[in-house]
């Protein structure tokens, strides 16, 4: 692994002048950011080299008009790679389209690496980028999230280097992915929304590396569980005819090695292989050697998790199945933001603190939404153990994205899809989002899975929503319902997920990124009401949708993001909302549910019966009807026989899903019990829609009894206090949906009916 390495060899421009802007919120690591070498890790964690010079740091600086030439001077500095619109930058500035960045550094190339190639190397710049090695231009790069490398060795002259670099950003007036990001006064203001600080410019690791002139570029590595095999293709550059030695190691000792012409996929071994899981992330070590008849020429560390990722049927419902096996996915929407650095982690521990903190909360996946992080970040959700949902960022909304965007949009997602194939964590590729931008949803994936058919595609998350169109392939379906969660199905042919759900609100004060001007989907009045609620949403998706089909669920949202006051942290991340043990002890439950789930509850249909209150002290009360309302009233033999009538109840097949149950009136044949205003009663049915869901209540397991949840309401039940009849939710904020004894009165024990 490469997470140690230093970089060596590369003199800032000079930090004697400048200094950060102060943030409107500041993480546990902003002030931890050094201001030579920020981020001193090595960017590239599945092709390791040990000789390399990191650029990070203070570059010289200038903004010109959008058309304009390389400026005469650079009056200011920035901290790179921060974006200019960050305070971590010492920038903070609005940038428009307008606008055109320019950065200038000088470095010197270390003697010891004489006799090789020098590679300079971009994590990623957004959006359009050139460079210049001393007056040359070596260069040009279009795309805002894929990595991009020019070999500058011509252009150097043995002492003192310069580089150049200008970056023009449009962001959402262009035609180019742009994920959340708007142009936006980069102070904290009202409104907003769901959309975010623009980023502008180089946001990730520039670093220089000595290679040799044939060297390996990339590789391209896939688990086979088939045959127990790393099926591996090493890219190189100049390197024809060259042939390829990959080593698969573990704690130091071989496993497996095989050797393969350069470009062509080659098996390495992995027997009695340790398979990568969430809760066991093993990883194998990898070396992989460019080699000239016997002598090595070139060789980079890497690492690899073994695992594979499909649908198949399971108990004949479609489900995502790892290593074979089926595991609900439960995780959270993360959209990689930060007050003090926008698109770019304070430092390498910040990173990995939101990934660590999916994983303290008991989350075993993450979305991360419209946006593609560091390699960096997927090196932690390999080590850490989590499952990765990435999507492809999004074009602006609302428009119809021209041919020529079209084609850049593509080419950047296979760069994206190169860059982290390799990735073990990474299971599924979301290609668009909520119909933002979008155009042929079916063809592009179609593509995506051709060009990685390692992994499941999402077409297009949140088909229900917002004006996007499915296109009706890929291997899931993926619905969007706030607050949720809702009824996502399966299909003959994909798996059911809920790619976003969620969306409680708590505003913690002193931690709002604008005080007052925070927004929800449901805001909670209290941090308990925010626990109470949260764990009934993860509750009900066990009790109620796992069953029913629904294999995967994204929350929204990991932390607050400037003006959402949605996450389980706000976004400072100085604060944790919700109770940690508890989100994770719910979490666990709907994990372990669906690695041994529980038999279907079932009822006896086509008879009579009555329902009895199984809370204590309160157990000889039964649910009945009067004047058309639900209520519960003690019932014995001596009860007259109109009791005993409203007590008695037929059960049938439910009217919406005769997978459910409907509960007909005994002494009001045609009038069924439902829900309406959240009171239950007893009404005739109308023929609508509307009537015959209300009217229809799932069952699930409870505690001496069934308990029965809404059809069309999913997590909220059928609950009794005060002897009124009421539909509750866990959480919820009426005065019926009280936690007290929530479990025990939501349960129900089916007993004989009291008038047969």
């Amino acid at each position: 692994m490469s997470s140690a390495l230093v970089g060596v060899g590369a003199s800032p421009a000079g930090a004697a002048s400048w200094s950060p802007k102060t943030p409107p919120m500041t993480t546990p690591w902003t002030g931890q950011v050094p201001v030579d070498k920020p981020l001193p890790e090595y960017p590239r964690p599945q092709l390791t080299r040990s000789d390399w010079a990191n650029l990070n740091g203070i570059w010289d600086f200038a903004v010109t008009g959008r058309d304009a030439g390389q400026p005469s001077s650079f009056t200011e500095q920035i901290r790179v790679p921060f974006v200019a619109e960050s305070a971590l930058s010492g920038i903070q500035r609005r940038i428009t389209e307008k606008d055109k960045l320019w950065y200038k550094r000088t470095f010197a190339v270390p003697s010891n690496w004489n006799g090789r190639r020098t590679v300079l190397n971009f994590g990623a710049s957004d959006w359009q980028t050139t460079v210049w090695v001393n007056g040359t231009q070596v260069g040009a790069h279009k795309g805002g999230y894929d990595s991009f490398s020019y070999d500058i060795t011509p252009q150097l002259n043995g002492g003192t280097n310069t580089i150049v670099v200008s970056v023009y950003d449009p962001t959402q007036t262009g035609g180019q992915a742009v994920g959340k990001q708007r142009i936006n006064d980069v102070k904290p203001h009202n409104g907003g929304g769901i959309f975010y600080t623009a980023a502008s410019g180089i946001w990730q690791t520039v670093w220089l590396e000595p290679v040799a002139a044939a060297h390996i570029t990339r590789l391209d590595m896939t688990p086979n569980l088939g045959d127990s095999t790393l099926r591996v293709k090493v890219q190189a550059a100049s390197a024809s005819g060259r042939t390829a030695r990959v080593t698969v190691s573990s704690g130091g000792t071989v496993v497996g090695t095989a050797t393969g012409t350069v470009g062509s996929t080659v098996s390495v071994p992995v027997p009695n292989t340790h398979l990568w899981t969430p809760d066991d992330p093993f990883l194998y070590d990898v070396r992989a050697e460019l080699l000239d008849g016997s002598a090595v020429t070139d060789s980079v560390g890497s690492y690899t998790g073994m695992r594979s990722i499909a649908i198949a049927k399971v108990d004949n419902v479609l489900r995502p199945v790892l290593n074979g096996k089926f595991v609900f996915q439960t995780g959270t929407l993360d959209q990689g933001y930060w007050p003090d650095g926008i698109y770019t982690a304070p430092t390498d521990a910040a990173l990995k603190s939101d990934l660590q903190a999916h994983k303290d909360l008991g989350f075993n996946m993450v979305r991360k939404h419209i946006k593609v992080e560091p390699q960096r970040w997927f090196y932690w959700a390999d080590k850490l153990g989590l499952l990765v949902w990435q999507d492809m960022p999004a074009m602006d909304t609302g428009k119809s994205p021209d041919s020529a965007a079209r084609t850049q949009w593509e080419a950047e997602f296979h760069a994206v899809i190169d860059q982290h194939r390799s990735s073990p964590s990474l299971v599924m590729w979301v290609d668009q989002n909520e119909g933002w931008g979008q155009y042929d949803q079916a063809r592009i994936a179609n593509e995506v899975k051709a060009y990685d058919p390692s992994r499941l595609v999402d077409n297009m998350s949140g088909v229900n929503c917002c004006g996007s169109v499915d296109g009706g392939n890929g291997d899931v379906v993926d619905n969007h319902i706030y607050v949720g969660p809702g009824n996502t199905a399966p299909t003959g042919t994909r798996a059911a997920v809920l790619g976003e759900f969620g969306g409680l609100g708590y505003k913690v004060p002193g931690h709002e990124w604008f005080p007052g001007g925070g927004f929800s989907y449901e805001d909670q009045p209290s941090i308990a009401a925010l626990n109470d609620r949260f764990v009934g949403l993860i509750d009900g998706i066990r009790v109620g949708q796992l069953p029913a089909g629904l294999s995967a669920s994204v929350y929204t949202e990991i932390t607050d993001v400037e003006n959402e006051a949605n996450g389980l942290l706000t976004y400072d991340r100085q604060v944790v909302k919700v109770d940690a043990a508890r989100v994770r002890a719910a979490n666990q439950a709907l994990i372990n549910a669906s690695k041994n789930p529980a038999p279907p509850v079932t009822l006896p249909t086509g008879g009579y019966k009555s329902l009895r209150v199984t809370t204590p002290g309160y157990t000889n009360k039964y649910l009945r009807h009067q004047d058309s309302l639900a209520f519960t009233e003690v019932v014995d033999g001596s009860s007259g026989a109109l009791l005993k009538n409203d007590a008695t109840w037929k059960i049938v097949p439910g009217l919406a899903n005769g997978n459910c149950y409907s509960f007909e009136s005994r002494n009001y044949p045609g009038e069924y019990l439902r829900h309406r205003d959240f009171r239950v009663r007893r009404e005739a049915d109308d023929g609508s829609a509307l009537y015959k869901a209300d009217a229809t209540w799932c069952a699930v397991a409870g505690t001496g009894g069934v308990r029965l949840t809404s059809a069309n309401l999913p997590g909220s039940y059928l609950r009794h206090i005060n002897s009124e009849v009421w539909l509750a939710a866990p959480g919820g904020g009426h005065d019926w949906d009280n936690p007290a004894t929530f479990a025990e009165d939501t349960t129900w024990a089916v007993e004989a009916p009291w008038a047969p």
